[in-house]
Order: C-alpha cells, then sequence, then structure tokens
C-alpha cells in the first residue's frame, strides 16, 4: 500500500484519491435517489431537491464514519434493502415512509451502543445472511422491469439496450484494470445516456428555478406518521442493513488487519443508525457502507481513510448546486434499469458466492430453508396489484412485501422447523 489506513498524505495525493472516491461513490447516490425521489414526485424541481437533500445526508454520513465512526475507508451510499420497504409502503405517504426509516435507524442506534448487538449475531447464520442478499435482488425485480419496459413505445429497443449495456458492463469489469475498473458504472452511465440520448434527441434542460430550496419543497419530514404495518416492514429491512453493514465493515477490517473490530463496528453501525434517523427527519432514504471499497482500495494501493473526506465534502457540495443535479434527474429510466440489473446480478453472485463458500446447503432439508423463502418473495413480488390490496391496510406492507416474507419465512425454517440441535 502506498499509504496505510491512518496515513495522512500531502493536500495534492488527497485531492485525487478523494476525486476517485467520490467518481466510485457518485453512481450509488445518483441511481437510488432517482428511483426514490420519482416514485414521491412528479416535478422535476422536487425531484432534484430530494437529490440534493440525499447528496448532503450521504457526505455528512462518510465524514462522520471516517472520523468518529468505524474509521475505515468505507463508501457510503443509499441502502437498496430501503428502497424495497419504501416501494411496498409509497401507498401509505411520505410522513409513513419516513417516520419508518427514522424509527429503524433509532432501533440500529439502541442495538449498537447498548451492546445488544452482539447478542443478536447468533441470528444471522450462514444461510440466513446468503437469503438475505439473494433477496434483495429477486425482490428488485419488478423495478428493473418497470424501469427497461415501462416506456411500451420503445419497450423491444429498450430491451435489447439494456441487454447490450449489461453485456458492456459486464466486459468492461472483466477487461479494466484500476480506477476504470472501479468506475465502471460511472462510464457505464455516461455511456448509456450519450447511446440513448444519440438515437432518441438529447432532451430540453427544464430550469429547477433560482433557489437552492423550491418553494413548494418541505426540508424536513413533518407531520410524522407512526403508522403500525410500515413501521414494522421497515425494521424487517433494518434486519438486511444490519447483514450489509456488518459485512463491509468486516470486510476491510480484515483486508487491512485493522485493530479493535469490535469497538470499530460498534461505532459503524451506531453512526448508520443515527445517520438513518437525519434521513427519516429530512424525508430521504437511508444510507449504509457499500462492501465495494476492497476492490477500489486494491486498485489504486491507498488505504487512507483521511482520503474520503474530499469525496465526502464532493457530495455535500453537490447539494448547493441544484442546476447540476437537476441534469442527473434527466438520465433516462432505461439507462438506470440497466445499472440496476448489473448491480442486483452482482449481488446474487456475491450471495450465490457465499452460498458455496459456506457450504450453506449440504442436505435437501438445508435446500428448501433456502429454496422456500426466495420462492415466497417472488411469489409476493410479482402478484397482481388487484390481489395485494385486498390485504388489509395495516397488515399490506408486511404481508404484500416479498422481501419482509421472504425473511420471515427464512427465519422460521431456520430457526424453528430445521432448527440445528
Amino acid at each position: 500500500m502506498k499509504y496505510e489506513l491512518n496515513d495522512k498524505p500531502g493536500i495534492l495525493p488527497m485531492l485525487m484519491y478523494g476525486l476517485q472516491w467520490w467518481i466510485v461513490s457518485l453512481p450509488c447516490v445518483v441511481i437510488m435517489g432517482i428511483i426514490v425521489s420519482q416514485l414521491h414526485y412528479t416535478d422535476v424541481a422536487e425531484q432534484t431537491f430530494y437529490l440534493q437533500k440525499l447528496f448532503g445526508i450521504m457526505g455528512i454520513a462518510m465524514i462522520v464514519q471516517v472520523l468518529w465512526g468505524h474509521r475505515l475507508p468505507l463508501i457510503i451510499g443509499p441502502a437498496s434493502v430501503l428502497l424495497i420497504g419504501i416501494l411496498s409502503t409509497v401507498s401509505s405517504g411520505i410522513p409513513a415512509v419516513y417516520t419508518g426509516i427514522m424509527v429503524g435507524g433509532l432501533v440500529l442506534t439502541v442495538l449498537a451502543y447498548s451492546g445488544l448487538l452482539g447478542k443478536l449475531q447468533f441470528v444471522f447464520t450462514p444461510r440466513i445472511v446468503t437469503v438475505i442478499l439473494i433477496l434483495i435482488a429477486f425482490t428488485l425485480t419488478p423495478v428493473i422491469l418497470k424501469l427497461v419496459l415501462g416506456d411500451a413505445i420503445h419497450a423491444l429497443f429498450n430491451l435489447f439496450f439494456t441487454l447490450v449495456m449489461v453485456l458492456a458492463l459486464v466486459i468492461g469489469n472483466k477487461l479494466l484494470r484500476g480506477i476504470w475498473k472501479s468506475t465502471t458504472v460511472l462510464w457505464g452511465i455516461v455511456g448509456g445516456v450519450l447511446v440513448y440520448y444519440g438515437v432518441f434527441g438529447f432532451p430540453t434542460l427544464v430550469s429547477t428555478g433560482a433557489g437552492i430550496i423550491p418553494e413548494q419543497a418541505t426540508v424536513f419530514n413533518f407531520p410524522l406518521n407512526f403508522e403500525a404495518g410500515t413501521i414494522l416492514a421497515f425494521l424487517f429491512c433494518y434486519i438486511a442493513l444490519i447483514v450489509n453493514e456488518l459485512g463491509s465493515i468486516q470486510a476491510v477490517g480484515h483486508m487491512l488487519q485493522a485493530d479493535q473490530m469490535d469497538q470499530r463496528t460498534t461505532r459503524g453501525v451506531g453512526i448508520v443508525g443515527v445517520t438513518n434517523v437525519l434521513s427519516g427527519l429530512f424525508g430521504v432514504i437511508g444510507p449504509v457502507d457499500y462492501s465495494m471499497s476492497p476492490g477500489v482500495i486494491s486498485a489504486t494501493g491507498c488505504a487512507s481513510r483521511y482520503t474520503l473526506l474530499p469525496a465526502g465534502a464532493g457530495l455535500i457540495l453537490c447539494a448547493f448546486f441544484p442546476s447540476v443535479v437537476g441534469m442527473l434527474v434527466t438520465i433516462p429510466g432505461v439507462v438506470m434499469g440497466a445499472i440496476l440489473l448489473y448491480l442486483m446480478a452482482t449481488q446474487l453472485a456475491a450471495g450465490l458466492q457465499m452460498l458455496v463458500r459456506e457450504k450453506a446447503i449440504t442436505d435437501f432439508d438445508s435446500g428448501v430453508v433456502v429454496g422456500l423463502p426466495l420462492m415466497v418473495a417472488l411469489l409476493l413480488s410479482f402478484a397482481p396489484e388487484g390481489v395485494l390490496n385486498l390485504i388489509p391496510s395495516l397488515f399490506k406492507p408486511i404481508v404484500g412485501n416479498g422481501f419482509v416474507m421472504g425473511v420471515i419465512t427464512v427465519l422460521i425454517m431456520e430457526h424453528l422447523i430445521f432448527k440445528k440441535k
């Protein structure tokens, strides 16, 4: 390594490495932010302001984690599992959705700083962790379908465009080296946008207004709405978020042979909880640490946590330039769908890799423990909306949520029906 974990590079290397981290983190924030903002708002100014708030929260979370949290070089971004929670509860209204995120963040904070998190880790067996990783990919498939085939007029073109774009991303990830490999998704977005608009014509950019905050937009999520079904659905989503966070911290910590991993884990999960509470108050999707950081560290030879500070500052800076964020909102849905398909394929690959490495399936019973939750999740994810609307509103965020029901099923199968003596 050119720079170890606690090394402080000079100003120029700090800025250059920080720029690389910023480039890597940018697509994660943009893709998730655009998808969620379009779920809530139809007005471009409100969508833009949502992304501004999201950039600010992610930048703050990154800086706080590096200085006072896990203190590791970890990329942070919107949690894809919370996107699943938002999709299943969006009909409850914005106040109920982000109250659920705020409560989930609060529970996560209490678990981390009270010491209960360590005592609950027995729940997360290799089979359960593997199923949760795969569930995230499976239950986001309807979103990908909607992004890719939502435009009925260009559906056939969009389908082939998506397949070619994903294949190009896979080839790029295989052939590229160094920082180019780490920024494959970014170049995929840029290339996809240029090709798509090269075929159909570039859009006219709409002004989002002179002010940083649009007149009709609200900074905070008030009034809060404590809806029991929505809160319970998000609590199950936070089970997966804990798995994601623990995996990311442990992966980078072991790679760099960092000391005091127990304390780093506690502080890291605690800060994620606090920033999720903050996200709920500001009405944006909550953050989590991403597991892509080891690849970036290996590619650049820089493990200094301080190089993420310029990247976090860059994300915060984006929040104060609505015109730049407004350009990001114009990214075509098919491009976002192709990127999300590629990301979920890598998520599925990670789950399958863990399945083999941990020997999670050794007999027929263990295969059923993995297979049945996935089938339950798929069944509910593609269930007709008319059927799901028949579920009582109190239980719909849980029973109508493929991911949540998949998690419940695997917990019952692993710890009750097929419990090992």
